[in-house]
């Protein structure tokens, strides 16, 4: 059992016709394997019908979703007098004055956490003038 510079070391020479049949079998396997995946990659056509059936399973999938929030929405709908979506409508312009100061409320966090940022930078550039480092 010796292997050779050129010679994979995972291949064993080896003089039992039993042992070469079943070594042989398998790289038979292997590469009947290798052989099919080879295939499958390069039959584009197969790969192409292979995805527009995913994405037709797809579709149907988001058509049924679709589906049963219209049913929701239609139900929720169907209950509405014209009333009630004037009185919705004329309360459109409150809540879009409202949205500035709700955005503001969630910027100020940030503002301050900057502010305190540049200000210690600041603070650390005068330090380092003041010591020369700079």
């Amino acid at each position: 059992m010796s292997t050779g510079p050129d010679q994979d070391p995972s291949v064993v020479e080896s003089d039992d016709p039993d042992q070469i049949r079943v070594e042989i079998e398998e790289t038979r396997g292997e590469l009947g394997e290798t052989v099919e995946a080879l295939a499958a990659k390069a039959d584009v056509k197969a790969q192409l019908e292979q995805k527009k059936d995913e994405l037709k399973g797809q579709l149907e999938e988001k058509r049924g979703e679709a589906k049963v929030k219209m049913a929701e929405v239609k139900e929720k709908v169907s209950h509405l007098t014209a009333q009630d979506v004037k009185d919705a409508a004329q309360k459109v312009p409150a809540k879009v004055q409202e949205l500035p100061a709700k955005v503001q409320e969630r910027r100020k966090p940030a503002l301050i956490s900057l502010a305190v940022l540049g200000a210690w930078m600041l603070r650390r550039r005068r330090k380092r003038r003041k010591g020369g480092d700079g």
